[in-house]
Parts: C-alpha cells; sequence; structure tokens
C-alpha cells in the first residue's frame, strides 16, 4: 500500500473514533431505582411513578431492590452493583438513614447523582430530596386521634423499625404532638412491627392483651396498618379501637370504608417516583433540579374518601406531560 493510502486510512480510523463515542453517548440514559423493599403496594406506585418519568424524559429505568425492608446489607449490595455498571443517575430509598450513607458518598464521588426519595440519609451527597413532610404526617395524626377521643385515652404506636428515617419522623411528630398539645392521651405502648404484616399484627395482639381498655393505635406504614387492622378485626374490636393509619392499599381502603380505621395519612408515592427520576434527568441535562421537594401528605376519612383529588391520590393516572 502506497504511503498516501496509509495516511488516508488513518484519518478515517481517526474520524470514527469519535464518531463510535457520540453514537454510544446518544443511546438512552439508564436510570436505577432502589426501593427500601418490594412487598409493599407503596413501592409499587413508586416505581410505576419513576418508570412515567423515565418514558417522558426518554430514559431507561432499571428497578431493583430487596424482598423486605429489613434486608439493608442487600440494598447496599444492590446500590453497589449500580455502581459497578455506571449506570447515569441512582434514585434511592434509604431502608436506614446511616447505614446507606458510606455507599451515597462512593456514588459521589464516582461522578454519579443521586436523588433521594421518601427516607432520608445523613449525608448532604444529592441531588434532590424528594419526600413528604413525614414529622407533619405524624402531628396531623396525633391531631387526628385527639379529635375522635375527645382528647382523653389510652393510645399505643406500633411503629415500623428503627433506623428508617422517615417511619421515624411520623413517630416522634405523633408523639411529640400528644406531649405537647394533647395532655389528656396517653402513650401507653410502642413497640416495632418490623415493616412486616405477620409481626405487626402479632405486636398488636400483645398490645390489646396487655392493655384491654386501649382506646387508640397509630400505625405509621402500610404494614404496621395492616397488621393493626387485622388484630383489632380479629380481637373483635373493630371500630371501638381507633386506627389512625399510615398510606393506602385497596385492603387499607376497605376498612376504613367498613369503620376499622379511622383515618388514613396518605402520601403521594406515585410523586416521589416521578420527581425523583425528573430531578436526576434536569441534572443530566445541565439544569439545577431543586434540592428538596415535598410530595405532600394528605389525611382521608370516609367522609372525603370520594373526593375526585382523593380519589386521584389513591389511583394517580399516568402523566401526559
Amino acid at each position: 500500500m502506497q504511503p498516501f493510502a496509509w495516511r488516508a486510512l488513518l484519518q478515517i480510523s481517526l474520524w470514527a473514533v469519535p464518531f463510535v463515542v457520540a453514537c454510544n453517548q446518544s443511546s438512552p440514559r439508564i436510570i436505577a431505582v432502589v426501593p427500601k423493599g418490594q412487598a409493599h403496594i407503596f413501592w409499587q406506585t413508586v416505581k410505576a411513578g419513576a418508570e412515567a418519568a423515565g418514558k417522558m424524559h426518554g430514559v431507561q429505568i432499571l428497578w431493583s431492590g430487596p424482598a423486605s425492608e429489613i434486608e439493608i446489607s442487600r440494598q447496599i449490595n444492590i446500590v453497589e452493583d449500580f455502581i459497578n455498571r455506571r449506570v447515569d443517575g441512582l434514585v434511592l430509598a434509604p431502608s436506614d438513614e446511616r447505614a446507606l450513607v458510606p455507599v451515597i458518598e462512593r456514588a459521589a464521588a464516582r461522578g454519579l447523582p443521586v436523588a433521594i426519595i421518601d427516607s432520608g440519609a445523613q449525608t448532604e451527597s444529592y441531588v434532590s430530596f424528594v419526600s413528604t413532610d413525614n414529622y407533619l404526617g405524624g402531628v396531623q395524626a396525633a391531631r387526628r386521634m385527639a379529635e375522635i377521643l375527645s382528647g382523653n385515652g389510652d393510645v399505643a404506636i406500633v411503629g415500623v423499625m428503627p433506623g428508617g428515617a422517615s417511619t421515624n419522623r411520623r413517630e416522634e411528630g405523633f408523639k411529640e404532638t400528644i406531649a405537647k398539645e394533647f395532655p389528656g392521651l396517653r402513650i401507653v405502648a410502642f413497640q416495632y412491627g418490623m415493616s412486616d404484616r405477620a409481626k405487626s399484627l402479632a405486636v398488636t395482639e400483645d398490645i390489646l392483651t396487655a392493655h384491654p381498655n386501649l382506646n387508640g393505635i397509630f400505625a405509621p406504614n402500610e404494614s404496621s396498618s395492616i397488621g393493626a387492622s387485622q388484630a383489632v378485626k380479629m380481637r373483635g374490636r373493630g371500630g371501638k379501637v381507633k386506627i389512625v393509619a399510615f398510606d393506602a392499599s385497596p385492603s387499607l381502603v376497605a376498612d376504613l370504608q367498613e369503620g376499622i380505621i379511622d383515618s388514613l395519612v396518605v402520601q403521594n408515592p406515585y410523586a416521589m417516583g416521578y420527581e425523583g427520576v425528573r430531578a436526576l434527568c434536569d441534572r443530566l441535562a445541565g439544569k439545577t433540579p431543586r434540592r428538596r421537594i415535598d410530595t405532600g401528605v394528605t389525611l382521608v376519612t370516609a367522609d372525603n374518601l370520594a373526593d375526585p383529588e382523593i380519589q386521584e391520590l389513591l389511583a394517580p393516572k399516568p402523566a401526559t406531560n
């Protein structure tokens, strides 16, 4: 081959390299979404919101999380795998506000933008924090409990699990509001259900046995709410022990309609998934997303259950813009 032919071939090769790179960059971005667990309907609604945002913004969503919210080491391993796969962004609901910090900071150090949803972590290494005002949710639950018990009575808390920032804040909001505003209400029991329906049911049964005159129960997430309502029904005390529950699922809404549950403090998990993905898409596009995005909290009762805005919250429609 003549020298000029070699030079021409070299020029073509050098031109082709950036072309290949550009093609790779034009492929869809990949955003990984890691929930605390997958057993609860709450997380499936988060997934629906994330996938809707992915479709809207032209990114691929990879969804993976532990089966149970207590599998903290499993969640850490999933996040590490996504970091090693070099995804373009990470949406994470930390199961523990301390244990997930090292892996969040490792992702940020590698230039991987992280959006925290649902539950906080003790780090500043994130793009946006998208969640309910969980403390306010606890405050609303306490005030509702005081209203339906006329400010007097014995109440219990079926807690979720230690280390979960979101549910811990709800429990704090409930306890502190009772202490400050309603001296006639007494919190006589607090036990963790470990984010498990069966365990929450057993814990509630123990509380009902120890406190036969119990007037009310606060259950700060889906699993504790379902466990508490099932235990009260099994003991034949539906409607007698007032339950202020958190989150919504078909069974919880049915119990609300039947009067087993007095009220539901409802979040917007669809918005959490959607806004978490959208924040990362904005960041990847060179924009500055909001640092804190509050997805709201709503008290749902039998009186407002049929309202259109409540029905939209309980069964959100896919976003169209």
